[in-house]
């Protein structure tokens, strides 16, 4: 198994001040900045981590892992198998619970037994959580932001149709095409399910705002031209298409279906009282993909949780990426306390 990381600061001698920061579906190792080879964009958390900024690298040892499964450094299903040939549709099923023991792994080659602060959105959040019930002796703070305690009906259900989307298009070939002519994977499913994701990313409001019906630019939706807003799914499909693996997205879009904190223990409300950290759950009141009742649930049932906290966003679910300002303050206010 290999896992892919990148880290920010200096450790202390005695490892008291890592922070573990865990990233959503398809991020990445590369939180903070600028696009470089190997990481075609720039850090997702840019405005978070840094000298000063919330997450000061003068003060904190940042480590940010690629989550196993992924395809950015990370074993997953592009990866050789010992014989050299890609995993392909022979990866197994990976749950969030073996994701962090894969970055348990990584604390312990690093030397950390304890993190100052474990945090996370999203499928980040998720492993974020599974880090503080899996290990409270080891998470000493804990953020989650824009997630769940388990996946619910509605969440599987759309992301079953963008698996359906990578699954349907020719190119699939049940998982093993990474041997394929350029251009010949899945990309069309992968866009396609990436269309359908990025809608639920961002908020009805927002959208209306900046696209309402207005035709893209010289083309005409009555004679097969766009809308704005088409040409906006088409522009995040395209940049997804060439910086991501379609078996990453069908694996971890699984693992994500599969993630309920409850599962063999006895229960949600069991399961959120082995967590011992300093807790701040916040969620965005724009989300559609995942609600505030779902971040109230956590905030209700972590014994060491303030109250809910709101981030106040047009952007939906990806105000926890767009927010930064908000974000920040939480970061502070738990490393600080």
């Amino acid at each position: 198994m290999r896992l892919a990381y990148e880290t920010w600061g200096r450790l202390a001698p005695d490892a008291s001040n890592a922070v573990l920061v865990l990233h959503a579906l398809t991020g990445d190792s590369h939180v903070a900045g600028p696009a470089e080879p190997g990481h075609p964009t720039p850090g997702w958390w840019d405005g978070l981590v840094g000298p000063g900024r919330p997450l000061d690298t003068d003060r904190w040892f940042i480590v940010v892992p690629n989550v196993l499964g992924g395809c950015q450094g990370s074993t997953g299903p592009s990866s050789p198998r010992p014989d050299g040939r890609p995993w392909g549709g022979s990866f197994p099923y990976l749950t969030q619970r073996d994701m962090v023991t894969a970055e348990v792994q990584l604390a312990d080659e690093l030397g950390i037994d304890r993190w100052a602060l474990v945090t996370g959105g999203s499928m980040g959040g998720m492993r974020a959580l599974e880090w503080a019930v899996m290990h409270p002796d080891r998470t000493g703070a804990l953020l989650l932001l824009a997630t769940t305690a388990a996946a619910s009906a509605e969440q599987i259900a759309l992301a079953s149709v963008q698996l359906h989307a990578i699954r349907s298009d020719p190119g699939w070939r049940g998982g093993d095409y990474h041997d394929a002519a350029p251009g010949q994977g899945p990309h069309a499913g992968l866009g396609t399910a990436r269309r359908l994701a990025h809608i639920t990313y961002r908020s009805e409001a927002e959208l209306q705002a900046r696209f309402g019906r207005r035709p893209q630019d010289g083309e005409d939706p009555w004679r097969s031209g766009r809308y704005q807003v088409e040409s906006y799914l088409d522009h995040h499909a395209d940049k997804l298409v060439r910086r991501f693996d379609a078996g990453s997205y069908v694996v971890l879009t699984e693992a994500m279906n599969g993630h309920d904190v409850a599962r063999g223990r006895g229960g949600t409300r069991e399961a959120l009282r082995r967590v011992t950290a300093r807790t701040l759950v916040a969620g965005v009141d724009s989300d559609r993909l995942y609600p505030l009742a779902q971040q109230a649930e956590l905030a209700a049932g972590i014994p060491g949780a303030d109250r809910l906290r709101v981030i106040e966003s047009p952007s939906g679910h990806d105000g926890f990426l767009t927010e930064i300002e908000q974000v920040g303050a939480l970061v502070r206010e738990l490393l600080e306390g």
